[in-house]
């Protein structure tokens, strides 16, 4: 459990990097198709809107406190926190990862405001 933990945190790293977030191939290897969001900010958004070739954008954000609940097999729940330092902002978050296509792909994300 603990390289599926590694792994899937790797992932969930890999997401807040300025070169993944920037390209468009990288982030659909990474979001299953159905993916969808809810942000922090209340909005909801979904992989087959359009992801601009610039990607979805920089940002500078610390993730801790990463645990992980297996659902079955082939699903996991990851929970965390995040800070966002441009924003000064914290907020908890859970993804729901699936093995599917020979590796993991993010189906849902929510991000909640916490203090």
């Amino acid at each position: 459990m603990e390289t599926l933990k590694r792994h899937l945190l790797a992932l969930e790293e890999k997401l807040l990097h300025a070169d993944v977030r920037g390209s468009a191939a990288e982030l659909n290897k990474i979001l299953a198709d159905g993916f969808f969001e809810i942000g922090s900010s209340g909005r909801v958004l979904y992989k087959e809107e359009p992801i601009a070739e610039a990607g979805i954008g920089e940002v500078e954000m610390a993730l801790t406190d990463y645990e992980i609940q297996i659902v079955t097999a082939e699903v996991v729940l990851a929970t965390y926190r995040i800070f966002d330092v441009t924003k000064k902002q914290h907020s908890l978050r859970s993804s729901l990862w699936k093995f599917q296509e020979d590796r993991w792909q993010l189906v849902f994300h929510q991000g909640t405001k916490s203090i």
